[in-house]
C-alpha cells in the first residue's frame, strides 16, 4: 500500500502539466534553447549544436541530455511523445516523422520583445509549463525595465562578412531596448564607409575560441578607434527571454 501510494506520488510529480509531453525532442537551437529552460525533465534529446557554450544558452544542461541529429529514424527510436523544430532545416525529416503521425511542433523566429514574449507563452504551453514561462518573461521584463534612458547614439551592429544589422531584426530590438539608435539599414555598407563614418558605438557578437575568416573584418585597424561593445553570440543567435541579458550587457 505504502509503497503503490510513493509510486503514485512519484509518477504524479513527473508527469507534465496538462497539454504538455512526456517525452520531447529538440531538432533546432532554438528549441533546445526552450525546452531545457521550460521543461529539462521533459527532454529525451536535443540538437547537436545545444551543448556548444558559443551558441546556446543551455550549454550546461545540454551535456546532461542526449544529443540526436535530425535523422527520421534517430528521431523514431526515442519514441517522443512531441518534436520541436525550427520553421527552416531538416524539412524532409519533419515530414516523414508527421507522415508517421508524430506530433511535430516548428518554433518561430521572434525579433522583437514582444514577439518573444508571445513565442515563450506558445513554447510553454505546449510543454506544459505555463508558470516556468511567466518566470521566465517576469525575468526578462524585470532586465528591460532596469535600463535607465541614455542620450541616443549612433550604432552599428556589425556582423560578420560585414553585415550590417538593420532596425527591425532582434539585434536592432536589443539596441533600442538598450537605448541606442541602429544607426543606418541592414545590409554591407563596406569598411571604407564605416571608417569615413563612423558610428558613436559599434556592437559586435563573436566567439573568440572560433575564429573565421568571416569575422576578420570585425577586428580591421581601420575600425579600431570607433568605441566597441561585445554580446555574446549565443544570447542573439536566437529571440528569447535570455536575449534581454544582451540589452543588460549594453546598457551598462
Amino acid at each position: 500500500m505504502i509503497r503503490a501510494l510513493a509510486a503514485a506520488v512519484l509518477l504524479a510529480v513527473m508527469a507534465p502539466q496538462p497539454g504538455g509531453a512526456a517525452r520531447v525532442v529538440s531538432l533546432n537551437l532554438c528549441a533546445d534553447d526552450y525546452l531545457l529552460l521550460l521543461a529539462p525533465g521533459q527532454a529525451v534529446a536535443v540538437s547537436v549544436l545545444a551543448a556548444d557554450p558559443a551558441l546556446s544558452v543551455v550549454a550546461a544542461a545540454a551535456r546532461r541530455v542526449a544529443a540526436v541529429r535530425a535523422d527520421a529514424e534517430a528521431v523514431l527510436a526515442l519514441h517522443p511523445d512531441l518534436v520541436l523544430a525550427g520553421p527552416y532545416g531538416a524539412q524532409t525529416t519533419l515530414a516523414l516523422l508527421e507522415r508517421r503521425g508524430m506530433r511535430v511542433e516548428r518554433l518561430g523566429l521572434p525579433q522583437d520583445f514582444p514577439a518573444i514574449a508571445a513565442e515563450t507563452r506558445r513554447v510553454a504551453a505546449l510543454l506544459g509549463e505555463a508558470a516556468r514561462g511567466e518566470a521566465l518573461l517576469a525575468d526578462m521584463r524585470a532586465r528591460l525595465d532596469a535600463v535607465t534612458q541614455r542620450r541616443p547614439q549612433r550604432v552599428v551592429f556589425l556582423e560578420a562578412r560585414g553585415y550590417v544589422a538593420g532596425p527591425d531584426s532582434l539585434a536592432g530590438a536589443v539596441l533600442r531596448a538598450a537605448g541606442f539608435r541602429p544607426a543606418g539599414p541592414a545590409g554591407q555598407p563596406g569598411l571604407e564607409t564605416l571608417a569615413a563614418h563612423p558610428p558613436d558605438l559599434l556592437v559586435t557578437a563573436t566567439a573568440p575560441d572560433y575564429p573565421a575568416m568571416a569575422t576578420d573584418l570585425l577586428r580591421h585597424p581601420a575600425l579600431a578607434g570607433i568605441p566597441r561593445r561585445e554580446v555574446a553570440p549565443a544570447l542573439l543567435v536566437c529571440g528569447g527571454p535570455w536575449t534581454a541579458q544582451a540589452v543588460t550587457v549594453l546598457a551598462r
